[in-house]
C-alpha cells in the first residue's frame, strides 16, 4: 500500500498549540484540561474540558467541506431524530491554525466500529438509523439547508456506481496484494455489475455523505444498543439517496437490514446496486486505512462491511 497514506495530516494539531488557540478565541474554556479523543481522515478532535469537543482541520482538501459541515449543523440543528454535532463555538484561523475549528458538546456513546454489537443486536441501530435517513432525505430538509448555505451536488461522484466501482476495484487491489483482504467473487460480481450501471438522476436530497461504522455513535439502554449521535458530517453535501443508504448494506444484514428498509422505506434494485458498490467501496478505504495503520477493531468491522456489502 501507499507510502504515503491519503490520510496523512498536512498540519499536527498538537495539545499545547490547540490548548493556546482555544484560550485566545474563548477565555471560559482558559485553563481547561485538553486531552486527545479521536482523529480521522481530515480532522483531529480533541476533547476541552468535560463537556466540549473540538474539531481541528488537518488537511487542506477538507476545508471547504469543514465550511459546509458548520453551516449545515447550525441549520440542522434540533430537527433531526438523532443528535447531530452543534457548533456552538466557532474558531477563527491563526498564523499556527490556519484553518477554521469548532467545538460543541461531547455525545455520548462509542463509534460502532469500536463497540462489539454483534450483527444479531443491531435491529434497534438500524430502525433508529433508517427513521434518521428518512427525515434527513426529506425535501424540504434539504430545500431548507440550502437556503441557508449552498451545497455542490454529489462533489464525490458517490452516485456513480461506475466510478464508485472503478475506485473499490483499485482499493482491493492494493489490499489484496498487501495480504489484507482475501478476493470473494461476490463483491468481484457486484462491481462488474455496478461497472455498467449509471446514476439515478433523481432529485438530489441532502445526505451525510459518509455514513459509515466510524460515525454512528451507540451505547445500550436496558440491554439494547441504540444510536446516540451521528458525527462527521465533512462530506455534507446534495446528492442521491443511496449515498447514505449503503449504511444498510454495509452495517447491517439480515433481520437488522430489514427492519432499516421498513423504518426508511423502500429501496429499489436499482438503488440497492448503488447503495451495495458504495459500501464495498467505504470499507474497501477503511481497511486500507486500518490495516496501514494497525487499527485492529476498524479493520475488522471494514472487513465484515466488505461482506454484508456483497450478500
Amino acid at each position: 500500500m501507499s507510502a504515503h497514506p491519503e490520510w496523512r495530516p498536512e498540519i499536527e494539531i498538537g495539545l499545547d498549540l490547540a490548548a493556546r488557540t482555544v484560550a485566545d478565541q474563548f477565555p471560559e474554556l482558559a485553563g481547561q484540561p485538553v486531552r486527545a479523543f479521536d482523529a480521522g481522515w481530515d480532522n483531529v478532535v480533541l476533547r476541552i474540558g468535560s463537556d466540549w469537543v473540538f474539531r481541528f482541520i488537518h488537511r487542506g482538501v477538507a476545508v471547504p467541506g469543514a465550511h459546509r459541515e458548520r453551516a449545515v449543523l447550525l441549520a440542522l440543528a434540533g430537527s433531526l431524530p438523532l443528535p447531530i454535532p452543534h457548533p456552538r463555538y466557532l474558531g477563527r484561523p491563526t498564523p499556527e491554525v490556519p484553518w477554521p475549528f469548532w467545538g460543541a458538546r461531547h455525545l455520548p456513546g462509542t463509534e460502532l466500529a469500536a463497540a462489539r454489537v454483534p450483527d444479531d443486536a443491531r435491529t434497534a441501530l438500524a430502525v433508529d438509523l433508517g427513521r434518521f435517513l428518512r427525515e434527513l432525505h426529506s425535501p424540504d430538509v434539504a430545500a431548507g439547508v440550502a437556503a441557508v448555505h449552498p451545497l455542490p451536488v454529489d462533489p464525490m461522484r458517490r452516485g456513480d456506481p461506475a466510478h464508485v466501482a472503478a475506485r473499490a476495484r483499485g482499493r482491493l487491489e492494493r489490499l489484496a496484494d498487501a495480504g489484507a483482504w482475501e478476493p470473494d467473487p461476490r463483491v468481484a460480481a457486484l462491481l462488474e455489475t455496478a461497472s455498467h450501471a449509471t446514476p439515478s438522476g433523481r432529485p438530489p436530497v441532502l445526505v451525510h455523505g459518509d455514513l459509515h461504522t466510524r460515525h454512528v455513535l451507540v451505547d445500550q439502554r436496558d440491554g439494547v444498543h441504540r444510536v446516540t449521535g451521528v458525527i462527521d458530517w465533512g462530506d455534507v453535501a446534495l446528492a442521491d439517496p443511496t449515498v447514505d443508504l449503503s449504511v444498510a448494506f454495509g452495517v447491517f444484514q439480515g433481520e437488522a437490514r430489514t427492519a432499516f428498509v421498513e423504518a426508511y422505506g423502500p429501496i429499489d434494485a436499482e438503488a440497492e446496486l448503488r447503495a451495495r458498490v458504495l459500501a464495498v467501496h467505504i470499507n474497501a478505504a477503511l481497511t486500507e486505512h486500518a490495516t496501514a495503520e494497525g487499527l485492529e477493531p476498524l479493520r475488522t468491522q471494514a472487513l465484515a462491511g466488505l461482506s454484508r456489502a456483497a450478500r
